[in-house]
């Protein structure tokens, strides 16, 4: 991508970034640096591509956010909501397109170098993106259609106004909003809606080969609107299989945390680890129970329990059950409950976690459903 188009994209994204508080000191370091790994690519694809999922998640992540921040807690006891996005979660989300826009770029700068030098080698590749194309375009592709996916699933799908249901058990049951693995329909639309973004936005901008391109230098095999068709319906439905992939991680991975008190999800800051109290889901489900059987029998005795007798060494006298001449009283605080439980999940990822290691599957397993449909080897994936 010319330089005179990437560095004032990259200061306009960062000063957003700024005012709208969307990333930290570090994430607007990382995404800087992410920025110029995109800007190195010949095409204006994979910049605009992280354009288009920063402007359109941010946009994603205010929608309703003063509803959204009430359905869920945060770990230092605040309003929901994650807060800035952090340099790890920048990384998360855009590492793997950075790698293959070089390695893409790379390829394509090679080609040129190829076809200016008339002594070099014949290029292998093409310098257009042919139909049976190059590999690492779509692993790039799919990426962002798979991380706009999920992004539009849970900053939209929490917003359904019927409990998202657990794709991880068996009976798909009810679980709180914002749990990690709980889907809905809402979020798979809103999921939907996020990879057609994206791949709407690549086949505006993709530098399909086309028939007057075909016998030049660099040029390749032209794309058919069938082609273009089956192409398009097959990254949307990918993308969309990532945010299913990502809810599935996430309730087998990682590890959702209740509130008792409000019955709400506690998200960690930056996507973390959030901490669970002390006690197993049975004895925490054993002390609610006791908790609401003995409500209204707590509420019969309330009057009596307002006032007890107790001996003294000089007289009686009547006192409150919290008094320290209370010999029998009971501590005023505590009810052997823990605050925060676990209502799914393994401890063994983080949300950045979950969310990397779906990149990853959703490109590399892009690359290889494309070699197989285009019949084209893997390893052709990193040949110049």
């Amino acid at each position: 991508m010319k330089p005179i188009i990437a560095i004032p994209a990259t200061i306009a994204l960062i000063v957003r970034a700024r005012s709208k508080n969307s990333l930290t000191l570090a994430g607007q370091i990382a995404a800087t640096l992410t920025a110029i790994a995109h800007a190195y690519h010949p095409w204006n694809l994979p910049f605009a591509l992280l354009c288009v999922f920063f402007l359109a998640g941010t946009r994603a992540t205010h929608v309703k956010e003063d509803i959204k921040a009430k359905l869920t807690l945060h770990s230092k006891g605040s309003s929901g909501g994650e807060g800035p996005r952090t340099h790890i979660q920048v990384l998360a989300n855009s590492l793997v397109a950075s790698i293959l826009s070089i390695a893409h770029g790379y390829q394509l700068r090679s080609r040129q170098a190829a076809l200016a030098d008339q002594n070099a080698p014949a290029p292998v590749g093409t310098l257009c993106y042919s139909w049976g194309g190059d590999l690492l375009v779509i692993g790039i592709i799919a990426n962002y259609a798979a991380v706009a996916a999920d992004t539009f699933s849970s900053e939209l799908g929490i917003l359904s106004k019927g409990e998202p249901r657990l794709i991880t058990s068996w009976n798909l049951r009810k679980v709180p909003r914002g749990t990690n693995g709980g889907v809905s329909l809402v979020g798979l639309v809103a999921g939907l809606f996020g990879s057609m973004i994206i791949v709407t936005a690549t086949v505006l901008l993709l530098p399909m080969c086309s028939e007057a391109t075909e016998d030049t230098p660099g040029g390749g095999r032209p794309w058919l609107t069938s082609e273009r068709r089956v192409f398009m319906g097959g990254m949307v439905i990918w993308g969309l299989l990532g945010s299913v992939l990502d809810s599935i991680l996430g309730g087998l991975f990682q590890q959702s945390v209740k509130d008792v008190r409000s019955g709400k999800i506690v998200e960690g800051e930056g996507g973390l680890r959030v901490l669970a109290s002390t006690g197993s889901d049975e004895s925490s489900a054993r002390a609610a129970a006791r908790e609401a059987v003995s409500k209204e029998a707590g509420a019969k005795s309330s009057k009596k329990a307002q006032a007890v007798t107790v001996e003294d060494d000089d007289e009686d006298e009547t006192v409150d059950k919290y008094s320290a001449k209370n010999k029998h009283r009971k501590p005023s605080f505590g009810d052997e409950r823990p605050s925060r439980v676990v209502e799914n999940g393994w401890d063994l990822l983080d949300n950045n976690d979950v969310n990397f290691l779906m990149a990853v599957i959703m490109s590399v397993g892009g690359m290889a459903g494309a070699s197989w449909y285009w019949g084209i080897p893997i390893q052709d994936a990193l040949v110049v």
